[in-house]
């Protein structure tokens, strides 16, 4: 399969940073992050294929063709070594791109990500996929931001709630779909190990999916690996604790480099 020619906004100037976005979101899901970190490295974010302004291209998708995607646009911008941050479904691309091409990766920022699932783990996930599949989408967004958000945050930004539940139903369907099954399908605990670089893992200590026990399974897994589990939170970090997460991450990568 042909990787696609992504969208990307780029900025700052430094060694280079892929920031990878999650299911149904946007290249812009880390502009609060960025800030914190453009000031040392240059900072590309991109949209998935079939999100935002990036084209489709064909399905079925994979996450090798989504690695592939990153490996065009790191090629198209003459970056070199990247470093490369993830969230969410981001978070097993980032990996999956540092086994593939070890030798253009200087570290891996692993963020709300999950491995090691049980098969109880796996068949909720699976099963919310195949409910979308059968009802549409809508119908899940209620469940899908109790585990995104925490209460206090939907209390009190619930503009910002609604403004990430619009992008989702922006998303075309199948597109959605097929990036929510790369995600419950994924398995990354068979390769891990094989990522030389440093790498930090860091999420939510309330996510139910990605959760803190998942987490320390893969920083265990990692031959290089920092642990960070942000208090409270639960998945939607980038929206809920952007200063956060881009200090963590920013620290991290100064602290490498």
């Amino acid at each position: 399969m042909t990787p696609i020619d992504s969208s990307y906004s780029i900025s700052g100037s430094g060694p280079a940073v892929i920031f990878v976005h999650g299911i149904g979101a946007r290249k812009s899901a880390w502009d609060k992050v960025i800030v914190h970190l453009e000031n040392h490295f240059t900072c590309v974010s991109y949209d998935l294929r079939g999100h935002g302004d990036s084209p489709k291209g064909n399905f079925p998708y994979s996450l090798e063709i989504l690695v592939e995607d990153i490996e065009a646009l790191r090629l198209k911008l003459n970056l070199g070594k990247i470093h490369i941050v993830g969230h969410s479904l981001g978070g097993m691309i980032g990996p999956k791109y540092a086994v593939s091409f070890p030798e253009n990766i200087l570290s891996v920022a692993l963020l709300s990500t999950a491995a090691f699932r049980t098969e109880d783990d796996k068949s909720k996930v699976i099963a919310i996929v195949e409910s979308m599949r059968q009802k549409g989408i809508e119908p899940i967004l209620n469940t899908l931001t109790h585990r995104w958000f925490t209460d206090q945050f939907i209390e009190d930004n619930y503009d910002a709630v609604e403004f990430r539940l619009k992008q989702v139903l922006e998303t075309d369907p199948e597109v959605f779909l097929e990036v929510f099954r790369i995600y419950a399908e994924t398995e990354m605990s068979p390769w891990l190990n094989q990522i030389k670089q440093p790498c930090l893992v860091l999420t939510g200590e309330n996510d139910g999916g990605c959760n803190p026990r998942l987490n320390k399974l893969i920083a265990k897994s990692l031959i290089r690996s920092e642990l960070c589990i942000l208090d409270d939170y639960k998945h939607s970090i980038l929206i809920e604790a952007p200063d956060e997460v881009g200090e963590r991450v920013r620290d991290f990568l100064l602290s490498i480099s």
